[in-house]
């Protein structure tokens, strides 16, 4: 499965505490599940990388890629076994962020619950802060 394969959907969590937490992310068991299996058959890369673009009808979108190295400004998430780097640009977006894994009959995706963000795009795929 090649990364432009692997989508993500952006949803504004509302009355939600932020709970301290010692990494700017936490992934849930689905998530890391996923994420496993993703890097299973590709020894080359050591986790995924989450950046963030100016895309979509609403402002920002996430992205999500494979990755070989960590880059000297990436926020370095390990969680489980499984590493997760954030971009520079993306990090202040994530925090108390909570990236999921779902899949129904339909579609399977990554999910990211934040807390921070003030609005999405009715498709779910771009977020306003």
């Amino acid at each position: 499965m090649s990364a432009s394969m692997v989508r993500a959907t952006v949803r504004a969590v509302s009355k939600r505490k932020i709970l301290p937490t010692r990494a700017a992310l936490t992934l849930t068991p689905a998530a890391v599940s996923k994420i496993r299996l993703l890097l299973q058959d590709k020894p080359e890369y050591i986790g995924l990388k989450v950046g963030v673009r100016t895309r979509g009808c609403n402002g920002l979108t996430y992205t999500l890629d494979y990755t070989k190295e960590r880059d000297k400004s990436d926020e370095e998430v390990l969680q489980d076994g499984v590493r997760v780097f954030i971009e520079k640009k993306a990090q202040l977006t994530l925090l108390g962020t909570e990236m999921d894994f779902l899949e129904s009959k339909l579609s399977s995706e990554f999910v990211f619950n934040n807390p921070n963000i003030k609005g999405t795009c009715g498709c779910g795929e771009s977020f306003n802060m």
